[in-house]
C-alpha cells in the first residue's frame, strides 16, 4: 500500500475509472465494493493486460508506452486536457501532438482580440491560416474578411501577392523569418506530413522560388517576439513591435499582438484607428493629416 500511496499515476487512474459508471458501459451493475470500474474493466476497455494494468496502479512494472497511455485514455474516456495530464504522469512529457484543422475560433476569443482595441492582433494556426482578427488588424494589415478563406494565409499573402510584399519594409528578412517560424508550428502541431501542408508547400514553391529556396534551407525559427515595419497607404512607414501567445487548451493556434515601437508609431496609429480611414481611402486630407 505504500507503493501505491507514493503513485500519482496509480492515484489518478483510480480516481478516474471510480468515476464512470459500469452499467452505462455495458458492465454488471451488480453489488461492488467501490464505485465505478473495477481494474480488468478498464483492462478489457483499454485492450491490454489485467495484470499490466494492475501493475501501472501499483506502482510496479516500469513506465508505459505511449501507446498503452492511449488505450488507457480511450478506455476510461478521457478529455484531451486529462489524457495530456496522464502522459505527463506516465511518461513526464504531454503526449505528441495531434494535428486538427482548424475553420475559425470561439465567440469568447473573438471578445478577447476585440477588446484591444488599438493593438492589432490576429490568431492564426499552425498552417498559418488568419483565423481571427479584430478591427486595429483589419485597418493596419488586412482587411481578412474581404478575402476568401484560402486566401487569408500568411503564407500565400507573403510569397504570392505583390501588394503585400510592397507593404513589408526588409520582405527579404521577414519571408526567411516567416517559413522558419512555420516550419516550427506545423511540426510542433504534428502536421509537417499532413495533407494540408504538403500541398501548402508544394504550391508555394511552385509559385515562388523565393519560397521553395527558403523552405530547402531547413531554417527553423521561434516565433516569440520581433519588430515588423510596415508602408501603410496611409500613415506611412509604421514600425510595429509583435508578441505571440499560445491559447491555452489550443495549441494548434497562436495570438500574435502588435504595439506601436515608438511614440510617434502609437500617435499615427491611433489616428488611423480613431478615424477609421481604410488603406483604399481615397482622402488626401485624411491622409495628409495621419501621415503627418
Amino acid at each position: 500500500m505504500a507503493r501505491e500511496a507514493q503513485n500519482p499515476l496509480g492515484t489518478y487512474l483510480r480516481d478516474r475509472r471510480a468515476r464512470l459508471d459500469p452499467a452505462a458501459l455495458g458492465f454488471g451493475s451488480g453489488r461492488r465494493r467501490t464505485p465505478g470500474l473495477r481494474r480488468e474493466e478498464v483492462a478489457s476497455r483499454a485492450n491490454i493486460s489485467p495484470t499490466w494494468y494492475t501493475w501501472l496502479e501499483q506502482g510496479r512494472g516500469g513506465a508505459p508506452s505511449a501507446n498503452v497511455l492511449d488505450r488507457i485514455a480511450k478506455g476510461l474516456m478521457l478529455t484531451e486536457p486529462e489524457r495530456e495530464h496522464l502522459y505527463m504522469l506516465g511518461l513526464g512529457r504531454p503526449p505528441e501532438a495531434r494535428y486538427q484543422p482548424v475553420s475559425g475560433i470561439t465567440p469568447r476569443l473573438q471578445s478577447v482580440l476585440d477588446a484591444m482595441p488599438f493593438s492589432p492582433a490576429i490568431i492564426k494556426t499552425a498552417m498559418w491560416d488568419v483565423v481571427g482578427w479584430n478591427r486595429a488588424a483589419a485597418l493596419l494589415l488586412t482587411d481578412y474578411s474581404k478575402l476568401p478563406r484560402e486566401g487569408r494565409n500568411i503564407l500565400r499573402l507573403m510569397f504570392a501577392s505583390d501588394h503585400v510584399r510592397a507593404r513589408n519594409a526588409d520582405w527579404d528578412s521577414i519571408a526567411r523569418f516567416v517559413v522558419g517560424a512555420f516550419r516550427a508550428d506545423v511540426t510542433r502541431a504534428g502536421a509537417i506530413e499532413s495533407a494540408a501542408a504538403t500541398d501548402l508547400v508544394a504550391e508555394l514553391s511552385r509559385i515562388s522560388p523565393e519560397f521553395a529556396a527558403l523552405w530547402q534551407d531547413n531554417e527553423v525559427v521561434s516565433h516569440n517576439e520581433g519588430t515588423k515595419r510596415i508602408h501603410h497607404p496611409v500613415t506611412g512607414l509604421l514600425a510595429m513591435e509583435f508578441s505571440t501567445f499560445a491559447v491555452e487548451g489550443r495549441p494548434e493556434l497562436g495570438m500574435i499582438i502588435y504595439n506601436p515601437a515608438t511614440p510617434s508609431d502609437a500617435e499615427r496609429l491611433r489616428l488611423l484607428l480613431d478615424h477609421d480611414v481604410a488603406p483604399t481611402d481615397g482622402s488626401e486630407q485624411k491622409a495628409a493629416m495621419i501621415a503627418g
